[in-house]
């Protein structure tokens, strides 16, 4: 099995986008914040790891990271997909990055499918998709990104009690949504 090639990829221990999205969310993130930051800061390295040097990658990447589970805290909802959309599509609106919001509302709505997304191979969804595989995965799915740099990501940022989150949240959807338990995701 072939391993992707990291030349020089240090984990990043900050992104200045996504930083700054989080501290605007901060409060209403509450006691997530730690949980969800750490989440958003592993799901971005890995994608940027798959992504390499293509245009924009690390903007688009922050903002799809920082909204693509967002509507669990915005909307009290683990039907979350659509909301996160929409704020990410209010955030590109109000930026002025329009062109953007095709790509991102795909890295959002994909990023829990089971199979590879084919539709664009140009866009970042892909990427993104595996990205979030390996975190939510804790890292058992590495989609042949190197041991190291998966571990090294998983290390510098703990998990904060993100997937006991996740869980809780899949217990409760399950009791009150028995046959759709798992809304957000797709073949």
């Amino acid at each position: 099995m072939k391993h992707i090639e990291l030349h020089d990829m240090d984990v990043m221990i900050s992104v200045a986008l996504l930083d700054d999205l989080c501290v605007e969310y901060k409060q209403l993130l509450g006691g997530d914040y730690d949980a969800y930051r750490n989440h958003c800061m592993r799901v971005f390295n890995f994608c940027r790891a798959f992504a390499g040097e293509s245009p924009d990658a690390g903007d688009k990447i922050a903002i799809a990271t920082f909204f693509h589970d967002f509507g669990i805290w915005s909307d009290s909802t683990f039907d979350y997909i659509a909301p996160s959309q929409l704020y990410a599509r209010r955030y590109l609106e109000k930026t002025g990055q329009v062109v953007w919001i095709d790509e991102i509302e795909a890295m959002i709505g994909e990023h829990h499918k089971l199979t590879r997304y084919r539709a664009n191979p140009l866009w970042l969804v892909e990427s993104f998709r595996k990205a979030d595989w390996i975190d939510i995965s804790g890292g058992l799915l590495r989609f042949r990104l190197p041991d190291d740099f998966v571990t090294d990501v998983l290390d510098a940022f703990p998990n904060e009690g993100y997937h006991r989150k996740l869980a809780v949240l899949s217990v409760e959807r399950l009791k009150t949504h028995p046959c759709s338990p798992l809304p957000m995701m797709k073949l």
